[in-house]
């Protein structure tokens, strides 16, 4: 079985591929790499085709991520509805979400980065930093990375799970 994940921001140059390579790395490290399938994209069509934001890129890099390959990409419902895991880096991702998932797959697929942080959190959101600076991309991986272990976790118990099923047929 390969699991699916699909990160989700607004346009698909910072936040979202963040979390799409930091999670790729988390995986690999977690021996997980090779039975997971891990994308973004956004909710918007403004960035189609443009490469990762220079700020996150150059954020990437520091932590030994090249993303110099990525291309923003707008959410497509068939693709959105592959996955197993659908995580929304913002409030603001949700309804054009459930919109084109309807609200029972939405229901099941649709989690927000931080819903996995170690501790609970009083807002689950990552804001945009594409508005700020370097320390608002600083804010944003921190939050994203906090939760990659959680997100790690829930993937294996989910393939345990799928494979516990599987075996008992």
């Amino acid at each position: 079985m390969t699991y699916r994940i699909l990160t989700v921001c607004t346009g698909n140059i910072c936040r979202s591929p963040m979390a799409e390579y930091a999670l790729r790395a988390a995986l690999e490290a977690g021996g997980l790499d090779d039975r997971v399938e891990i994308a973004s994209v956004g909710t918007s069509g403004w960035e189609i085709g443009n490469p990762v934001d220079p700020r996150a890129g150059a954020l990437l890099r520091r932590h030994g991520i090249d993303a110099s390959a990525h291309r923003a990409r707008q959410m497509d419902d068939e693709e959105l509805r592959r996955a197993d895991l659908v995580l929304a880096l913002d409030h603001d991702h949700v309804d054009p979400l459930r919109r084109s998932l309807g609200p029972d797959r939405a229901e099941a697929v649709v989690r927000m980065v931080r819903d996995f942080a170690p501790r609970p959190v009083a807002d689950t959101g990552i804001r945009d930093p594409w508005y700020g600076d370097e320390s608002d991309f600083e804010t944003a991986w921190e939050q994203i990375d906090e939760a990659a272990a959680g997100i790690v976790a829930h993937v294996r118990e989910a393939l345990g799970t799928a494979e516990a099923r599987e075996g008992s047929r």
